[in-house]
């Protein structure tokens, strides 16, 4: 299935969802654009058949240049409590960032600059693969504002606090092999190899057993910010559904036995 508009193009094949930007000149994020985001993104959640996302851009360049600053110099979106003008989106801004209820994986293939929003947007997903002359900023500062709709949230969690705070101050710009080397960003490949290792890894995410997948988001949520006792109990007291039905699950069963008949297993999902 493939779904093109304006501003965004959606292909779903073999259980992977991809989402595509498509938004000239810079992928530049308004309301419309989230909403269309967050739509894709909710039908990951809800649809069984779809069990990886994957967000990328068009081209080479630019990812995306985050938030639509036009749309708010000229009074089509607010700065004051901008996030009531985003309350019927369980996304957020970007359609992805405060998704809180999405245990289905999603990979960013970052094809070129990921700047302000479109940063907070890559860092809201759960394994990063990065063209080598991408880079990521967060230009916040010398417009009077601040990255609150995830880089300040996040970003102190994923690379030293000092660097964190560098970028979210000085604005300077990352390249993706440092990223990479802070673990920001999970493998730096030449451009034309983006997209195919991108899908690989989608790929085999689709073919393992989905519950298992699923149940290691739905964990590393819960515990977050846990003692590494406290962890512990909360996955054997805690609410975690999808964990609880893949202990009980016949992919268990079919995992365990393929293993020990030495073939491929057969996961359904269930």
């Amino acid at each position: 299935m493939s779904e093109r508009d304006r501003d965004l193009e959606i292909i779903s094949r073999n259980g992977v969802l991809e989402i595509k930007l498509n938004r000239p000149k810079v992928n530049a994020i308004d309301y419309e654009l989230s909403r269309k985001i967050n739509e894709a993104i909710v039908k990951l959640r809800d649809d069984s058949s779809l069990l990886v996302g994957l967000l990328t851009a068009e081209g080479d360049k630019i990812f995306s240049a985050g938030w639509d600053l036009k749309a708010v110099n000229s009074g089509e979106q607010q700065l004051d409590a901008w996030w009531e003008s985003e309350a019927d989106l369980p996304g957020g801004f970007a359609g992805l960032t405060e998704m809180w209820d999405l245990d289905k994986p999603v990979i960013a293939a970052v094809n070129g600059l990921a700047i302000g929003g479109g940063f907070e947007l890559v860092m809201a997903c759960d394994l990063v693969i990065a063209s080598d002359h991408a880079e990521f900023a967060l230009p916040e500062m010398p417009l009077g504002i601040v990255p609150d709709a995830g880089a300040i949230q996040r970003l102190p969690r994923r690379i030293p606090y000092n660097i964190a705070v560098e970028l979210l101050l000085l604005g300077r710009r990352m390249t993706a092999h440092e990223a990479a080397q802070y673990g920001l960003v999970n493998e730096v490949v030449p451009s034309s190899q983006l997209l195919p290792i991108a899908r690989d890894w989608a790929t085999q995410l689709a073919e393992s057993a989905p519950l298992a997948v699923q149940s290691v988001k739905e964990i590393l949520r819960a515990i977050e910010g846990d003692t590494i006792e406290h962890s512990f109990q909360t996955m054997r007291k805690g609410t975690l559904p999808t964990y609880r039905r893949m202990l009980k699950s016949e992919d268990a069963v079919e995992g365990i036995q393929a293993f020990v008949e030495k073939r491929k297993p057969d996961f359904r999902g269930k």
